[in-house]
């Protein structure tokens, strides 16, 4: 039975789902449309491929900063990564195919080349159209897939279709950019473009042989970033300094749109399968179960004499009266609100925030470390309380600051706490104090997750005042 590598694409940041995405958790890793997030759901449609093919654990390319993310969701939906390749800088879609190219172990399993961060609400039609595929790329062609046209939409790249291969498929004629809405009209009035989805079918081998033939830049710095790298513990690093020098460019212009000028050698197979790529957040309303006025809306949320918004409120009641077509987003720590037909525009927001030097787009109030998370409770001059949570079992690294000190107290749970060379547990209740310049480290011994409050206090209290001397998760020297 012929090999099929999922390989899911997971570099996205995700800017124009501010404030819910961030650069430090983008819109991958969270549960915009069901229980689980758009990265578990991407992998769990991949369960739907068993009867077409062997179908090997999935290989993902991400973010180094998101690599503990990676691991935690996937392993918590059931679904390990057979490997995760980190990318030290982000380099677009064609360097990232090609690090999954070279990682797979004999360059010939066919590959499934997904985007972590799309919807698709109809599996049984997903597996019939990557069925439908198989064939073809068994034999060395490239096969994308045509979303099929809902909508002239005009934030979508498209697919010209030409002649029938077969009952299912067609030649791939050309790559269309973003077209203006009367051009949209007139594309989905013909009926043979598609919206252009970025999920692809190829052998690995084959992918190598186009971006040495197409993009020999590419191909060798990425060739060189992956042969120095090295592995660590559930991860793969490549060599960073490498893979910088490779060129950023997509799969679609790295190789796509020149290999589709040769009739015959790209394919397309029509999708119609409730797919979105959530690229904004009138997307999401698209997707999203709405009420009978047309609003979608998730949390403590009320609505009076108001239709098609989307309301989503995560810490506080959200209470809309007399609005239409608005989306309002609330988090603990910031608020959107935008009118539809602007959803687009969010990224902005998230670009002046970068130019105010201003953490908003970056984090959220609550940070994830892979031992738990940390939350910011209060802050003022020279202090800040955080609300710690370690997850069972986890560790903290044994760590020093320069600038801070740092009082303890157990709110629930356990904790087995080092002081230099003094160890000891602490119970609910029960606090200590860690002075500045003191090694330390915190530790959960128990079985339900422990939470701490943490009052720091001193002249700098920036996360990167860190020294690390041993961590179970290889941060040494490292801030995340």
């Amino acid at each position: 039975m012929t090999k099929l590598q999922p390989v899911i694409l997971s570099g996205g940041s995700g800017t124009r789902l501010w404030p819910l995405s961030r650069r430090a958790y983008p819109k991958q890793f969270l549960a915009l449309v069901d229980d689980a997030s758009l990265l578990q759901s991407t992998a769990a449609r991949l369960d739907s491929l068993h009867d077409a093919a062997e179908l090997l654990p999935p290989l993902i390319v991400c973010n180094e900063a998101h690599r503990f993310l990676v691991a935690e969701q996937l392993r918590a939906s059931g679904h390990a990564a057979g490997s995760i390749l980190l990318e030290p800088i982000g380099r677009n879609t064609a360097p990232a195919l090609t690090l999954a190219a070279l990682d797979d172990a004999d360059h010939d399993s066919i590959l499934i080349v997904m985007p972590a961060d799309h919807v698709v609400k109809d599996i049984d039609a997903f597996a019939r159209a990557v069925s439908a595929g198989l064939p073809h790329a068994d034999v060395g062609k490239v096969v994308t897939f045509g979303i099929v046209p809902d909508s002239p939409h005009t934030g979508f790249g498209y697919i010209r279709a030409g002649a029938a291969v077969d009952t299912q498929s067609f030649t791939l004629e050309a790559f269309v950019e973003k077209p203006d809405l009367a051009t949209a009209e007139s594309y989905v009035a013909a009926g043979e473009y598609y919206w252009n989805s970025g999920i692809f079918l190829l052998r690995a081998r084959r992918w190598l042989e186009l971006i040495e033939r197409f993009r020999p830049d590419i191909a060798t710095a990425v060739g060189r970033a992956y042969a120095a790298g090295q592995r660590d513990l559930d991860f793969f690093r490549v060599d960073a300094q490498a893979f910088a020098a490779s060129p950023s460019d997509s799969i679609d212009y790295a190789v796509m749109e020149p290999l589709s000028s040769e009739v015959g050698e790209c394919l397309v197979v029509p999708l119609d399968a409730g797919w979105s790529d959530i690229g904004a957040w009138s997307a999401l309303w698209e997707v999203s179960e709405r009420d009978d006025t047309g609003n979608a809306c998730h949390g403590d949320v009320m609505a009076f004499d108001s239709r098609d918004n989307l309301l989503h409120a995560q810490h506080r009641i959200v209470a809309a009266v007399g609005v239409h077509d608005l989306i309002i987003v609330e988090t603990p720590d910031a608020v959107l609100v935008a009118h539809k037909d602007h959803a687009q525009d969010v990224k902005r927001i998230t670009e002046q925030l970068d130019a105010q030097g201003r953490c908003e787009s970056e984090f959220h109030r609550c940070v994830h470390r892979p031992w738990g998370s940390f939350e910011g409770v209060d802050v003022g001059e020279r202090f800040q309380v955080k609300r710690l949570t370690v997850k069972p079992g986890a560790t903290l690294s044994l760590q020093m600051h320069h600038h801070r000190a740092e009082h303890w107290i157990v709110v629930s749970g356990t904790a087995r706490v080092t002081c230099d060379d003094r160890e000891f547990l602490l119970t609910e209740n029960q606090s200590t104090y860690i002075p500045i310049g003191t090694r330390h480290r915190l530790e959960n011994p128990g079985a339900i997750p422990l939470e701490i409050i943490e009052v720091q206090s001193g002249s700098y209290l920036g996360e990167d005042d860190i020294v690390r001397f041993e961590d179970v998760y290889n941060r040494a020297g490292k801030t995340d």
